[in-house]
């Protein structure tokens, strides 16, 4: 018996393209956070882009805005498993949603920081 086929190519890319919109679509439908957080960055996006800053804050303020996204869906990710695991409480479960959620936080400081010092200084 062989092993089956595995996509390659563009055919692979595609197929990883795919998935990732369904990703973005399941954060998107599933996650009330992922949406407010997706909100804040079509309000500060075009506000990157308006305000007289250099190319490389420009970036640092874009990036900032991605990381708070990431971050979102990687700790969604996580309680995802954890529900999938068990929905008994745990102290190990406990400490994985916590700290997604304290990764989110820090992004939404770091973006706060970036876009701060940006504006201020």
């Amino acid at each position: 018996m062989t092993a089956p086929q595995k996509n390659t190519g563009l055919k692979r890319i595609l197929k990883a393209f795919g998935y990732s919109v369904e990703g973005l679509t399941t954060a998107f439908k599933s996650e009330a956070a992922f949406r407010q957080e997706l909100l804040l960055c079509a309000i500060a996006l075009p506000l990157a882009f308006w305000m007289d800053v250099t190319t490389i804050e420009r970036i640092l303020m874009i990036s900032s805005l991605f990381i708070i996204l990431i971050a979102e869906i990687i700790n969604t990710a996580f309680e995802c498993v954890i529900e999938r695991i068990s929905n008994d409480w745990h102290e190990a479960s406990k400490k994985v949603k916590d700290l997604g959620s304290a990764a989110v936080l820090l992004a939404l400081i770091n973006a706060a920081l970036v876009w701060g010092v940006i504006i201020l200084f």
